[in-house]
């Protein structure tokens, strides 16, 4: 029998084994949205009740922007279902941009006025005079119609071990009735839900205020077959594809025009409300609105990583980071809630066991005290904050990467920029020719040879001179760059540097007096030379001049009045050229001639005097610094992937106006949060002083919970009103 049996049972045995393990190989990470959660327990208390199911591998609920991520090797009608028992909706999302498949409409509402309906009735009943049995009936049914789906939600919160709004309010209710307070528990119950229907409607519109933006982008667009036009759904569109954008129509897909002129919206991306003018060999985005002038587009990004996809994406992304406030506070509720609920079962117990007063009088506050207990409006107070500032931000062009990095911008006490491209204009051009060793036209082919391959802003100035004035390249071979100072290559048998004054005098070039004085003549005037020449002569110098930004001085004046007093210049430049750039700014301190290295030491510097110091540049070549800053900030991330990445700050367009107005959003970010968190807790505390002296009815304790919640929420809201220009 034995044998029989275990050679009967290992052949199942190993197929069970296997389909576990085709079953884990199988899963997928896949977003669901999920409604009906009005706190941050209901989050955990989903989170716990699919941590048990077998299929599920991982699961993390974010309240503040309603989304699930998971890791499931079982169908999405499962996790649907699963999530349904808990007492919430999921829909799944689909693609990068968060689409949603599935929608329907919550039966929340039909629910709140139908037991409204039998709670008036209930009233009526008792006011004319009714039986009490008939009026108790009228509120049983208010209680079982509205409550319904909150004591559902509060079974699975207790099998999860989790104590959350809705195992509160379902003990406080189940209570009243137990005590015949029917009208109490029935009110209870439906100011709860109307409560929680607010609250929902409050915090989708702060969710969806950036995915809004989806709807910009035209579902199909016109692709060009040879001389024919063809609709297409921008999903089955190409990379390199050739598409066609109408004047006033919407750009589908991010592109490069290659025939056509026109002006165009790019609002939604950079939050620029004046429109850009297009022509051959410009870029355009998703989502941005063309102008008078039919373009052609070839396609560069499928739909799923055009520039409107990833910023909805990186913004949802960092709505769901906790700012440090947040976490403080959710650690707070996790001690503060079980200890009062603990409290709440003390209070209907011993007082009546040693004698002080009836059982029914303090079965009810102990009830008053469970509702109370829960601190819905503290946990809800941060996140909205965060939702909307972040939300408001993206909208003007602002990419703020997580709740932690708007605290921080909140609490700048300094700011470091970048010189070239930052606070000038970044497009400096050939102000001077200087020959020495050479004539003039020879120099400048010389030094069009060596630097045709840079992508530094001086190096394509001195290009761009050389092809306006028609110098070819001489022959170079074997190019390198030299970090911070210049670039050397062959040229006719000798090797040729182009380069800063550093740069020859590591070498040890001979440069005489006249020379020196020249070199420092043209650096007080503003210049940034560049040096043409051997080890052994100079041929001659190139003076390239950058014209400040007419902006940066509005832009410096913005962030004094924020409260920033201690603003610098970090530039590679020249001391004279530092200082005349920093003087038009507005900037006390400068420190000029820096190596990349030594940008991030005078960051290091900064932070020593015990300042938290945002660095802002582009993202590329101040990489190192914008990483050992407290906050780095790059300038023109659109079209732009790294800067998108590197930065925890990210402007979409080019302009450095968007820093004050950042600064005084994440300022008032912090003070909202600070004054939801008072307020949660005063009228908390507020609440729990007022149950023993016998001031606060049941109905108000829901009341004052609810209300204080709404108010926290809608509070939050307004930093999604905050303008730019403000």
């Amino acid at each position: 029998m034995n044998t029989s049996s275990s050679s009967f049972c290992l052949p199942w045995s190993t197929e069970a084994k296997a389909s576990m393990r085709r079953r884990r190989t199988m899963s997928e990470t896949q977003t669901y949205r999920i409604e009906g959660m009005d706190c941050g327990s209901c989050a955990l208390t989903i989170e716990k009740h699919l941590q048990n199911h077998p299929d599920v591998r991982n699961v993390s609920v974010n309240f503040s922007t309603g989304k699930m991520r998971i890791e499931h090797a079982g169908s999405v009608q499962d996790i649907v279902k699963e999530v349904g028992k808990a007492g919430y909706k999921a829909s799944l999302l689909s693609g990068a941009t968060g689409k949603r498949v599935a929608a329907e409409p919550r039966p929340g509402y039909y629910l709140l006025v139908l037991s409204g309906v039998f709670l008036v009735l209930g009233m009526i009943g008792g006011y004319s005079g009714m039986a009490g049995h008939f009026t108790n009936s009228l509120y049983a049914l208010s209680v079982f119609i509205g409550g319904y789906r909150p004591a559902k939600s509060a079974f699975y919160a207790i099998r999860s071990r989790t104590l959350d709004m809705n195992v509160l309010m379902t003990a406080a209710v189940i209570g009243a009735a137990a005590i015949g307070e029917w009208l109490e528990g029935a009110a209870v119950v439906w100011l709860f839900a109307l409560g929680n229907v607010l609250q929902g409607r409050s915090i989708e519109r702060t969710r969806s205020s950036i995915r809004r933006l989806l709807d910009l982008a035209p579902p199909e667009a016109w692709v060009k077959k040879g001389e024919e036009l063809v609709r297409k759904p921008v999903e089955d569109v190409a990379v390199g594809a050739t598409i066609v954008v109408r004047p006033g129509d919407k750009v589908p897909l991010d592109g490069t025009v290659v025939q056509g002129e026109s002006s165009v919206n790019q609002a939604p991306i950079t939050g620029e409300s004046i429109p850009v003018d297009k022509k051959a060999g410009d870029p355009v985005f998703a989502g941005t609105l063309n102008g008078h002038g039919s373009l052609e587009i070839r396609v560069t990004k499928h739909a799923e990583e055009t520039t409107i996809s990833k910023i909805i994406h990186l913004v949802e992304e960092a709505q769901e980071q906790k700012a440090p406030a947040q976490a403080f506070v959710d650690k707070f509720a996790r001690v503060y809630t079980p200890i009062v609920f603990a409290a709440g079962l003390l209070v209907m117990l011993l007082p009546p066991v040693a004698g002080f007063g009836t059982w029914g009088e303090w079965f009810y506050k102990g009830l008053q005290l469970l509702v109370v207990a829960c601190p819905c409006a503290l946990v809800i107070s941060t996140p909205v904050a965060v939702v909307s500032a972040i939300g408001n931000a993206a909208k003007h062009g602002v990419l703020i990467k997580g709740g932690a990095f708007l605290e921080t911008a909140g609490k700048l006490q300094a700011v470091a920029f970048d010189k070239t491209g930052t606070l000038t204009e970044g497009k400096p051009k050939v102000s001077r020719v200087v020959p020495l060793a050479a004539a003039e036209e020879e120099v400048i082919s010389m030094a069009r040879a060596l630097e045709e391959q840079s992508a530094h802003p001086i190096a394509q100035a001195v290009v761009e001179y050389a092809k306006n004035n028609d110098v070819a390249p001489k022959e170079a071979r074997l190019r390198r760059s030299l970090v911070g100072m210049g670039v050397q290559a062959e040229i006719e048998g000798e090797q040729v540097f182009a380069g800063n004054f550093r740069l020859f005098q590591t070498m040890g070039a001979a440069m005489d007096e006249k020379l020196l004085s020249e070199l420092q003549k043209m650096n007080n005037e503003g210049n940034t030379v560049v040096l043409v020449g051997t080890k052994e002569k100079l041929f001659g110098l190139i003076a390239v001049a950058d014209a400040l930004r007419e902006t940066a001085n509005q832009t410096v004046n913005g962030l004094k009045q924020a409260g920033i007093s201690d603003i610098v210049m970090l530039t590679g430049d020249n001391l004279g050229t530092a200082k005349k750039i920093a003087a038009e700014a507005g900037i006390t301190r400068y420190i000029a001639e820096l190596m990349p290295e030594d940008k991030v030491k005078a960051v290091k510097q900064i932070q020593e005097e015990r300042k938290l110091v945002a660095m802002v540049g582009d993202g590329v070549n101040d990489a190192p610094a914008l990483a050992t800053a407290d906050l780095g900030i790059a300038m023109g991330g659109a079209g732009t992937d790294t800067a998108m990445e590197t930065a925890d700050v990210v402007f979409m367009a080019d302009h450095i106006e968007r820093l004050p107005y950042t600064v005084a959003l994440s300022r008032k970010a912090l003070r909202i949060i600070k004054q939801n968190i008072w307020f949660s807790l005063v009228v908390k505390f507020a609440a729990l002083a007022f149950i023993f002296p016998g001031w606060l009815s049941l109905w108000i304790a829901v009341l004052s919970d609810t209300g204080a919640a709404l108010l926290v929420i809608l509070n939050s809201m307004r930093l999604m009103k905050i303008n730019k220009m403000e």
